[in-house]
């Protein structure tokens, strides 16, 4: 068996006024650690092995960067502070928060609702469910209010009718199932990618650059990047390697050069599979990341300099990717008609679009 490189100590609960530690906030659990003459290396990853079983890397890292954690009596913010033997580490722990959702007043664009689905243009900066860091204030928590019980059961409480998603700071088109059939006939469709059926997605993204030639395919499987959420182009015998294929092409280009070069372009993107962040990614991957992304294009920020003002402060002003889900398409679960709905970019990026016009 192997040896653990921390004594653990007794849990100290500490709640509301019986609270005498200044760093523990009312409504927390402590839990204390003594790292062993063995322990070394970073925090985060001593304490995922440590706690193992107990807390994710992510949700430790976490902990540390909300000052939960200290060492020695003195709070810690960075998860990759070494450890050294004979340390005393504090975690404060949060109570666990309501894991079903309620409804919220939250305004929703809805372009088309019936008795089994409904679908809504989704804004950007809304995230589609409840998660760490955003238990409230979702699409989900907007359509429970909107719809009440009705909602597919099949994705869980916290993502009920949830067939497909958008990031937060992606707008655009979803569908959303209301009973347990719709919800299993629309996720087969989206597991099909449109291969054998009517199910079209496509997006209308900004990028840095103009994409080689007018029109294109990039083929490159896609796996994760260090954590959780983040993606990166992946040998296709990598372990993690997911098929990914996105089709472009180029509508518009702005400040053309002599050389027919041009600073940014505006493209349609259609998915043949559906992996995280994948256009992000496969654009970014071919050297024209999304103008506004500052998980995938943050070494293209420079870029706006190159222009003049007032596209350049519009430009350095838009602070999310700029991606709208402006198609989908789909077979109506229980009809089989197609349907098809569009959603026009929202005012932010359009402001971004016309920057780049009337440069």
């Amino acid at each position: 068996m192997a040896r653990q490189p921390f004594a653990a100590l007794p849990v100290e609960f500490t709640r509301d006024d019986e609270m005498t530690d200044p760093f523990t906030e009312a409504g927390t659990a402590r839990k204390a650690l003594i790292a062993d003459e063995d322990a070394a290396g970073r925090l985060d990853a001593w304490l995922t092995q440590a706690l193992a079983g107990e807390f994710s890397r992510n949700r430790i890292k976490a902990l540390i960067e909300q000052s939960a954690v200290s060492i020695n009596g003195k709070p810690v913010t960075e998860p990759k502070r070494k450890i050294m033997p004979g340390d005393r580490i504090d975690i404060d722990l949060p109570e666990p928060e309501d894991p079903e959702p309620k409804g919220e007043d939250i305004p929703l664009v809805i372009l088309y609702e019936d008795a089994d689905l409904i679908v809504v243009s989704k804004p950007p900066g809304l995230v589609v469910h409840p998660g760490a860091g955003n238990w409230t204030g979702t699409l989900v928590n907007a359509l429970i209010h909107h719809c009440g019980d009705t909602l597919s059961g099949i994705g869980g409480v916290k993502r009920p009718g949830i067939v497909h998603r958008l990031d937060k700071d992606t707008s655009g088109v979803m569908v959303v199932a209301k009973n347990d059939l719709a919800h299993r006939h629309l996720a087969d469709q989206f597991a099909d990618h449109g291969r054998t059926g009517p199910l079209e997605r496509a997006y209308k993204a900004l990028v840095w650059g103009r994409p080689r030639g007018l029109h294109g395919t990039i083929d490159a499987p896609l796996g994760r990047a260090g954590d959780r959420t983040k993606r990166a182009v992946k040998r296709a015998e990598s372990d993690d390697a997911r098929e990914a294929i996105t089709h472009y092409q180029v509508l518009e280009r702005f400040v053309e050069k002599p050389d027919a070069s041009a600073l940014a372009a505006l493209v349609e993107c259609r998915l043949e599979t559906g992996r995280t962040h994948q256009i992000r990614v496969h654009m970014a991957h071919i050297g024209h990341p999304l103008v506004g992304d500052q998980e995938y294009g943050a070494a293209f920020k420079t870029k706006a300099n190159l222009l003049d003002e007032p596209a350049r402060s519009v430009v350095k002003g838009f602070h999310r990717q700029a991606l709208h889900a402006f198609l989908l398409q789909f077979e109506h679960p229980s009809t089989g008609k197609t349907m098809h709905f569009e959603a026009p970019v929202p005012d932010d990026m359009e402001a971004l679009l016309q920057a780049f016009r009337t440069y």
